[in-house]
């Protein structure tokens, strides 16, 4: 009858005893830990502990062209756009486009890494002010100052995170910046995009 072992079914085979194994199996299980270590830390190479904010590796991730990028939008844009002077150390990751609150109006971002492994983005529209935070930001935003920067003031919201949202208005297009960028590497955006190239459109 099927199901039932006979006598002389040997059944499965017996886990050796510790004493048997050798030292090949203990190479190969300590192969085995070296594979998953390397694999997970391949995976986590462009992450960091930051209490202040994300950060990520500098050296690592795409590259934009962000002043030939910005110019191929200017003809396409409602508003004059501006290209930002940044440091040259600075890596430019991405230019893209969204369309802001219930009129459908056009932001520009561009996004940068600085040498110290912090993001910032920049955003130009010509959306209201509130409708331009709310798509940026994270949480609830709430008002909470102003900063000055070479002439120019910024209104400052907070949203619950470690990153700040500053936004200005330039001859009629808003600027947005935030990100994990330090108040040194804010300040040097701001000045450098309000004073960077406009666009003919």
């Amino acid at each position: 009858m099927q199901g039932v072992s006979s006598a002389s079914d040997p059944g499965p085979p017996a886990k050796p005893p510790r004493s048997a194994l050798t030292m090949r199996d203990l190479l190969g299980a300590i192969a085995v830990l070296v594979a998953v270590v390397l694999v997970l830390g391949g995976l986590t190479r462009g992450c960091s502990f930051a209490p202040l904010g994300p950060t990520v590796d500098p050296g690592t991730g795409p590259t934009v062209d962000a002043p030939d990028q910005l110019r191929a939008l200017a003809s396409s844009t409602p508003f004059p756009l501006r290209v930002p002077a940044v440091p040259v150390d600075w890596r430019a990751n991405a230019v893209g486009t969204v369309q802001v609150g219930p009129g459908g109006n056009r932001a520009v971002r561009a996004g940068y890494v600085t040498p110290a492994g912090r993001y910032l983005r920049v955003v130009q529209s010509d959306a209201a002010e509130a409708d331009l935070v709310a798509e940026e930001a994270r949480g609830t935003p709430v008002a909470s100052g102003a900063v000055e920067v070479a002439g120019t003031s910024w209104a400052t919201y907070g949203d619950g995170t470690a990153e700040a949202i500053h936004v200005a208005q330039v001859s009629g297009v808003r600027l947005l910046i935030t990100g994990s960028g330090d108040d040194a590497e804010f300040r040097t955006l701001a000045a450098g995009t309000v004073g960077g190239e406009v666009l003919p459109r």
